[in-house]
């Protein structure tokens, strides 16, 4: 049986119209999802011939308990998958409920670091480094989020 073109820890997919399918976020066909998205991206593949970042996510107490994914930018490719950075220079770790709040644009990424919602730790200043290509991510989450479900 053919694998559906979305999958992750638990498939979850419900059919929501015509060519369209709903995914849990966080799930491993969210990452899929994810994943051709940012390989699709001429945007993040152009920076990661100039640019190096690899930040692993953590978010802990979900419905499927902890989630590992990864963003992987240099050496002319940009991925994202499950588990740790295969060259991890930033781990942030949170709680499902503040990664659902900023997933939805509920509460601002800004906040939630000031808050100290989010733990940080690594080689923070590539953040900054590499702010284009969290812009350039941003595409991305937009057109995930559409089909995205957050239960």
């Amino acid at each position: 049986m053919p694998r559906p073109f979305f999958c992750f820890y638990v498939v979850c997919l419900r059919p929501v119209a015509r060519h369209t399918m709903e995914m849990r976020y966080l799930s491993l066909d969210w990452i899929d999802a994810m994943q051709a998205r940012v390989a699709a991206s001429e945007s993040l593949q152009s920076l990661a011939g100039t640019m190096s970042i690899g930040v692993t996510q953590v978010v802990t107490d979900g419905p499927e308990g902890t989630v590992l994914y990864h963003l992987q930018v240099g050496n002319g490719t940009a991925s994202f998958g499950a588990g740790p950075a295969p060259l991890e220079h930033v781990r942030m770790e949170q709680s499902w409920s503040t990664a659902v709040d900023v997933a939805t644009e509920r509460v601002p990424a800004q906040e939630v670091f000031i808050k100290g919602l989010i733990t940080v730790t690594g080689e923070t200043t590539r953040l900054i480094e590499c702010a284009p290509v969290f812009s350039a991510l941003d595409a991305a989450f937009t057109h995930v989020r559409e089909l995205t479900t957050y239960d």
